[in-house]
């Protein structure tokens, strides 16, 4: 878990947002069973994306995704960290994740990702997050999309 909140006291960012068809809500443990189905569906593009260096979701179990979906919740509760499910419907069609930094230069990170066979959502998903972002008091990075991952490994660690 985080240690400190990620936004200002008193400022969070919106629970909900999308665009045509889809749906960003906060990721919770009731999603644990669609968010595993979805994620392994797009294990082959999504491993590598939030860290070259860890082959997730290889390995993942169902009991461990529950786990990792509640310390989500928890995060968001507290404001340390967000994520949203993607939604089209009831159907898990991706996630963005918006974590403190761990570089210097910013003070957030943020990751999202489009289900396989949805790769048509990558970029106005990607749109709507960064706009929502642009509207937090945050200097946030993107590590693997605006930054190359040696650049961003090469920048100190964040004090």
């Amino acid at each position: 878990m985080y240690h400190r909140p990620l936004l200002p006291h008193g400022l969070r960012p919106p629970e909900a947002w999308g665009g045509p068809g889809w749906l960003a809500r906060p990721l919770r443990l009731t999603d644990a069973e669609a968010d595993f189905e979805a994620v392994m569906a797009s294990a082959d593009r999504l491993r590598g994306m939030m860290d070259p260096d860890n082959p997730w979701p290889e390995g993942l179990s169902l009991h461990e995704n529950r786990v990792d979906l509640g310390w989500h919740e928890r995060e968001f509760t507290q404001g340390h960290s967000y994520a949203w499910t993607v939604v089209e419907g009831a159907r898990v069609v991706g996630c963005c994740y918006l974590y403190p930094a761990d570089r210097a230069g910013f003070d957030a990170m943020a990751f999202w990702w489009a289900r396989t066979g949805h790769e048509a959502l990558d970029a106005p998903l990607g749109a709507a997050f960064r706009a929502m972002i642009d509207a937090l008091p945050v200097r946030c990075a993107f590590p693997g999309r605006d930054i190359a991952w040696v650049d961003w490994r090469a920048r100190p660690a964040r004090g």
